[in-house]
């Protein structure tokens, strides 16, 4: 704890250092170009000020900065210049003005930073809401299968035929378990504050072709066509997490999707960011239900091949994943008929220009 303490306090004076400093010398610049009048120098202390406020904690530098601020564009760009004067007419009033506009911005910036925390604790304890509202049904079910149907193996005399029904049902709600397991633990990463995403450049292509090679060792898996790329992508992400992601919107549509024959997934630059989508050729979601979705609130709603098994684990791990990577996720119609749920990375477009896909 003291050694993070440390760090912020550590960050915070090069924050103030910093911002500050380069208020000085801007407004050192705009008064060389304008003769010593320099009219600019109050405003560019209030956007220090802001900016002071906006990258550290609590008011203590926001109210400094202010302080700060006031002093210099007295003393230093304000005749008699290099002297600390407010005898002349106006400028009492015109610095108490400067010092009472700047400690609001900076009150006012904390305040906002204090609500976005707030709102980022609501929706992690919505996250959690909705986790165990489907943990009841998503490991609860499963479990009970099994036991019913490893009790049958023990105590009744089974054809041959019965008794491999039994077994690969009890390996396929294993299996299903191992993947709820994953999405519990990815859950329990993303809400530890104290955990950080390892993002590293990743080569697209690989952790695609690694998620429809784990999606292809499920029973029900249905075929994937994924676009291919004319050149290397490397895309700033949490390789594991991402790979999760693609996996669970394809077992999604394995779930959810009657009917369904193809999954495609298509890539495309959107510019700063790459965009993935997963569609397929199934009834799709209808438009009053597509935001509820990725809440996994309703998926009950949507036809499904296993009324076993529910994804409302899966979709919200994926939305929070994708939102924790600084992208966004959102559920549309697909060009092929079903559903198309897209999610959108950012990336570095100068590192990449040039890789297009076809």
């Amino acid at each position: 704890m003291e050694k993070q303490n440390g760090k912020n306090l550590i960050y915070s004076l090069m924050v103030f250092g910093l911002v500050m400093g380069g208020a000085v010398l801007l407004s050192m610049a705009l008064s060389g170009i304008n003769d010593d009048n320099n009219p600019f120098a109050m405003a560019v202390f209030i956007l220090a000020v802001a900016l002071v406020a906006r990258f550290t904690k609590g008011y203590a530098w926001g109210i400094a900065a202010s302080l700060a601020g006031t002093f210099c564009v007295n003393f230093i760009f304000t005749y008699p210049f290099w002297a600390f004067d407010i005898t002349y007419p106006g400028y009492p009033l015109t610095m108490a003005v400067m010092l009472i506009v700047s400690v609001l911005i900076s009150t006012l910036t904390t305040q906002i930073k204090r609500q976005e925390r707030l709102r980022y604790e609501a929706d992690r304890e919505k996250m959690h809401a909705n986790l165990l509202r489907a943990i009841a049904h998503d490991i609860r079910t499963p479990l009970s299968a099994m036991l019913g149907a490893s009790s049958a193996l023990q105590e009744q005399a089974l054809s041959r035929e019965d008794q491999q029904a039994l077994v690969s049902g009890i390996h396929n709600d294993a299996q299903w378990l191992v993947r709820v397991t994953e999405n519990l633990l990815s859950v329990t990463r993303l809400s530890a504050g104290s955990v950080t995403l390892k993002k590293q450049d990743e080569v697209l292509e690989e952790i695609v072709g690694s998620a429809i090679l784990k999606y292809r060792r499920a029973e029900n898996a249905l075929p994937v066509r994924a676009d291919t790329l004319e050149r290397i992508l490397l895309v700033p992400m949490d390789g594991i997490l991402i790979e999760q992601v693609l996996i669970n919107l394809f077992d999604n549509v394995s779930a959810h999707a009657k009917g369904a024959t193809q999954i495609w997934l298509h890539i495309r630059d959107a510019g700063d960011r790459i965009a993935l989508s997963v569609e397929d050729d199934g009834p799709g979601i209808p438009p009053a239900q597509r935001q509820r979705v990725l809440r996994g609130g309703a998926q009950a709603d949507r036809p499904r091949t296993d009324d076993r098994r529910g994804m409302g684990i899966g979709l919200s791990v994926c939305a929070s994943i994708i939102r924790a990577h600084g992208g966004e996720m959102t559920v549309d119609s697909s060009v092929h008929g079903g559903a198309a749920l897209r999610f959108y990375l950012p990336w570095q477009e100068e590192a990449n220009s040039g890789n297009d896909q076809k």
